[in-house]
């Protein structure tokens, strides 16, 4: 499968060999308990094979061992128990996804954790990761869209002894594969684009090693954090078409930075696919492809209501990465940022209809 190209990956990854009279993706098992037997499935909250379809379909598009669960937050709490104990020192983005915050300072205060957030640009100093046990990064960052090195931040992590993992969720595995980078870990909201339809919630843990997976999927079947079956088997169906819908996202995303470049209504435009953003150049280096989330700001919060309010075609939404073009205003969930900050989602309309709609709907 590593011969082929992404879009061939997405659409028959964790497909069984063909055979005659089968379908071509086996419907969703809903099964609790199975028929006990030597080997193979016994419970349903230990394993499914619906599961299993789909781990190995993202699996070998990250490059690792996938673990599926319920969430994007399910994902990284899952993870967070499962490699760090009392006391240990956890880096984190200061402007990355503010529910990670909220999960470490409230969720987890009883691990007593030294906490270092650090913006995901930097700086990076070298005190940063003394003694760290877990680097968490988020590039691009949501909602700002800064990168940072993956590979530099490994390696400095590696040499303090730490491991270090990447929210790949803006980027999706066929934007950038953190393994390859030199991470040791990558978790992903599979809610975003990876199924792209704004109707289930899940989330996915990669890893490179192997006793950590086992780790990750100890801790899935002890806290009992399972995907349902039937939104598993949604997104297995969903990711076929993943290739298709990042490239017109991104051809919509690219299509409305042009239009908004000068827009007297617009300012703090950022879309790292662009040439002039400032992240551009080292996004370039460890991104493989572009994707349709981009932001600017509005002059305030009735301007971003106004501007919803006149549009035909863009609707208010607190998720990204599906076909129907969104905007966020992230001020409103706690972000830092202005009143005004809009993180605009690129859906997968005609590029001349959203363009002309996004600008009427400027005034």
């Amino acid at each position: 499968m590593a011969l082929f190209g992404d879009g061939t990956r997405c659409v028959h990854g964790g497909h069984p060999e063909p055979a005659g009279g089968t379908p071509l993706l086996p419907g969703p098992v809903f099964a609790a308990p199975y028929h006990l037997g030597a080997d193979g499935d016994f419970y349903g909250r230990a394993g499914n094979p619906t599961w299993r379809a789909l781990e190995s379909a993202i699996g070998d598009l990250d490059g690792g061992h996938c673990v599926l669960l319920p969430s994007g937050m399910a994902a990284t709490s899952t993870l967070l128990r499962a490699v760090l104990r009392v006391g240990d020192a956890l880096v984190l983005p200061s402007d990355g996804y503010y529910a990670t915050r909220q999960l470490v300072h409230d969720e987890l205060a009883e691990l007593r954790l030294d906490v270092r957030e650090i913006p995901t640009p930097g700086p990076w100093d070298d005190g940063v990761f003394d003694g760290v046990r877990l680097v968490l990064l988020e590039t691009p960052s949501n909602p700002g869209l800064d990168v940072c090195d993956i590979a530099a931040l490994a390696e400095r992590a590696h040499a303090a002894g730490a491991l270090l993992a990447v929210d790949n969720t803006t980027a999706t595995p066929l934007g950038q594969r953190p393994l390859e980078l030199g991470a040791d870990i990558v978790i992903a909201s599979d809610t975003k684009a990876l199924s792209g339809h704004s109707d289930l919630l899940m989330g996915h843990v990669s890893v490179r090693d192997a006793d950590l997976a086992e780790r990750l999927v100890r801790a899935r079947t002890l806290s009992g954090a399972i995907p349902g079956p039937f939104e598993t088997w949604l997104v297995h169906r969903s990711l076929g078409t993943l290739d298709l819908r990042l490239s017109r996202q991104a051809d919509n995303a690219a299509a409305l930075v042009a239009a908004l470049r000068d827009h007297p209504a617009v300012r703090g435009l950022r879309w790292p696919g662009t040439p002039d953003d400032p992240a551009h150049d080292l996004a370039r280096r460890q991104m493989r492809r572009w994707g349709g989330v981009f932001r600017f700001e509005l002059a305030d919060a009735a301007a971003v209501e106004e501007f919803v309010r006149r549009s035909r075609l863009v609707v208010a939404a607190t998720s990204f990465g599906g076909l129907h073009s969104t905007v966020d205003r992230r001020a409103q969930w706690g972000d830092p940022v202005p009143e005004g900050f809009v993180r605009f989602s690129a859906g997968c309309e005609d590029s001349e209809d959203l363009v002309a709609d996004v600008l009427q709907a400027l005034g």
